[in-house]
């Protein structure tokens, strides 16, 4: 996994979305080997419980910026110190069906324990960067989605747990950028 086209990447922006929020997409290298950090939401959430999500959040009124939500998010639901983590770049923004824009930062940070918040995170789970790219482990379907239309919904399979929906669409990102993965073409 190569993070030198995240730091060049000129990311496109969503606006009009009535809240805006940040994720944090935590890379870290495991025995010489890419792996991403995830958060499966605690179940009694209001929005998308028990999904594999990044750690971030919805913009408080005190962040100065959508960079520091998603510093301060990682570090409510986490743990991760905000001097941790070495931002390469972002992503394009993510525009959900819950009306957030949601701006993705890429970084990486230490392989260590992380200690989830129980009020959000049911759990914190660390996926290879290889099993995210083996197409065994890989399926779409299209779907009608209200800001973009006709869309990919991106579904990877690894380990017990499947990434899809918003943070599928950035990690589909994140791995067309930094890997030679491509998704399937369609049957």
């Amino acid at each position: 996994m190569d993070l030198r086209p995240v730091t060049h990447h000129e990311p496109r922006s969503v606006e009009g979305a009535d809240r805006t929020a940040a994720v944090l997409v935590p890379v870290l290298d495991r025995d010489g080997a890419g792996q991403l950090l995830f958060t499966k939401r605690a179940d009694h959430l209001g929005e998308h419980p028990g999904q594999m999500s990044f750690p971030g959040g919805g913009r408080d009124p005190t962040d100065e910026s959508l960079r520091e939500t998603a510093l301060r998010e990682s570090n409510e639901e986490i743990g991760l110190q905000p001097s941790e983590a070495h931002l390469v770049g972002r992503l394009d923004d993510i525009h959900t069906v819950t009306d957030y824009a949601v701006r993705p930062f890429v970084g990486r940070v230490p392989d260590r324990e992380y200690v989830p918040d129980r009020g959000e995170v049911a759990e914190i789970v660390v996926l290879p960067v290889d099993g995210l790219l083996d197409p065994a482990n890989y399926e779409a379907d299209r779907r009608e989605h209200p800001y973009y239309g006709d869309l990919i919904v991106h579904y990877f399979h690894v380990d017990g747990y499947t990434v899809w929906g918003a943070t599928g669409r950035i990690l589909a990102q994140l791995l067309e950028l930094t890997t030679d993965w491509e998704p399937p073409a369609e049957k």
